[in-house]
């Protein structure tokens, strides 16, 4: 008894969960995803001309970086200098007439010659002739807060720019996404009016043996090659749509704009799944890319109100020296020398200069945290309109299809009574431009709800 009574628990058991299972399966609907998209998508995002811009802006900030760094390091500099020089101003000085009376008046009282009485009078030109100077030089900043801070700031800049890419690569997902979603629709709508000029060339195929057969007018095989004529200009303008969604969606991928495009069937198939509202929003507030691209550009500000201050407070300082040779006449013999320098600068006054450039520098940081706040509000409304325009779509893909399913088979019913000579030529053509107008909105509106999904995907910068 018991043993028959724990089988027929485990049976219970068992039939309950093979018969939640379809409903889990509805519960946690899948994402769209398409290998083939996601393959495109990565192609874009290598190939795109509009990215590579991106990536050339940051290899330019780096370069600033590098620059930036080499400040750090001592300078050394090979500086030769040779002077040839005539005309001008002159030091003229009489030694000469001043000092040889004197050195021949001592030699008569010494008895001897020991003092020279031939010095010529000096006159030398000001600017020296045949004279050269060849030296290196160093130079070392020991201490400077312009290095230090420039050096921080382009650092700050840099990670702005990578941030600015990102947001070119999350605009250019969601580009690419649109536009492959576009060419699909249009594909689609070629379906649908080659498909519905099917229909209307039986009609009038039925109408010319109708008519053949003296059961209907003439008029009835006119008026369906009419609709034959309209369906054809409206083919040609979806054509023409295909052929354009195709160039664009090349374009972006920087591939020949009549390039093939693979197509994923199953793509339409899948229901886009969603998280909350507050979640969403919240999630976009850690991977949105502007974001952190204005934190950047706040730090970088923040940085140069420390340089202002700092060079307002504290004085640079370097040491370096010269070494080489200096003389008349190009030689090296006896004309070496050495100099040692250390070297104090401090701005002590400038017209209140750097004040000013403190305060201009706070002001920009005050700048950039309000435009901060702003986005921060605007990405929350981009997702929430993102978020309810999604939700729009899909009820309305919803009531697409229930209409497209009453239009079926309403033009069903029409068909099968004109077919039996129990309705009119104009109830058929209107049933069946309603059931054609229904498979495009259902069409539009399919594809609607993917693109809506990938917009709520860029506000929330998915990936």
């Amino acid at each position: 008894m018991v043993s028959n009574l724990k089988i027929k628990f485990w049976l219970y058991w068992l039939a309950l969960h093979l018969a939640a299972l379809p409903l889990l399966g509805l519960a946690q609907p899948t994402e769209p995803s398409s290998a083939i998209l996601d393959t495109y998508i990565r192609e874009g995002l290598q190939s795109n001309l509009a990215l590579k811009q991106e990536s050339l802006e940051i290899g330019r900030v780096t370069e600033s970086i590098h620059q930036a760094k080499a400040l750090f390091y001592p300078r050394l500099t090979f500086n030769p200098t040779y002077s040839l020089a005539a005309g001008g101003r002159r030091l003229q000085f009489p030694v000469g007439d001043l000092l040889n009376p004197v050195y021949g008046t001592l030699n008569q009282l010494t008895g001897a010659e020991r003092f020279p009485t031939n010095l010529p009078n000096v006159n030398e030109l000001l600017a020296p002739n045949n004279f050269h100077d060849t030296k290196v030089s160093v130079q070392y900043a020991v201490f400077n807060t312009d290095i230090q801070y420039n050096y921080l700031i382009q650092k700050d800049l840099l990670s702005a720019q990578e941030a600015r890419r990102r947001v070119v690569e999350n605009e250019l997902r969601y580009n690419i996404a649109t536009a492959y979603y576009q060419y699909l629709q249009t594909l689609d709508a070629v379906r649908i009016y080659e498909n519905s000029r099917t229909v209307l060339a039986e009609l009038a195929k039925l109408n010319e043996k109708l008519v053949s057969n003296h059961v209907a007018t003439k008029d009835v095989v006119t008026s369906a090659r009419y609709e034959i004529s309209k369906l054809d200009q409206q083919l040609a303008v979806a054509g023409k749509n295909r052929e354009t969604a195709r160039a664009y969606f090349n374009f972006l991928l920087n591939r020949d704009l009549t390039a093939e495009i693979l197509v994923d069937s199953a793509l339409t198939r899948q229901v886009p799944a969603v998280s909350g509202l507050p979640e969403l929003q919240e999630t976009a507030l850690q991977s949105r890319q502007e974001l952190k691209q204005l934190g950047g550009s706040l730090r970088a500000a923040q940085n140069a109100v420390k340089l202002n201050e700092a060079g307002m407070k504290v004085p640079n300082v370097y040491i370096g020296g010269n070494t080489g040779f200096q003389g008349f006449g190009y030689t090296f013999r006896n004309q070496a020398y050495v100099v040692g320098q250390v070297a104090l600068s401090w701005d002590l006054f400038k017209g209140y200069e750097k004040r000013s450039k403190v305060q201009q520098a706070k002001i920009q940081t005050e700048l950039i945290q309000t435009r901060l706040t702003e986005v921060q509000k605007q990405i929350q409304l981009q997702v929430l309109q993102a978020y309810y325009d999604l939700d729009a779509a899909r009820e309305s893909l919803t009531a697409t299809r229930s209409g497209l399913q009453n239009a079926e088979q309403t033009f069903r019913l029409v068909d099968s009574k004109y077919r039996n000579g129990q309705a009119l030529l104009v109830e058929y053509l209107r049933f069946q431009n309603d059931r054609l107008t229904a498979q495009v909105q259902q069409s539009l509106a399919q594809f609607d709800v993917l693109v809506k999904r990938a917009a709520l995907d860029r506000a929330t910068a998915l990936q």
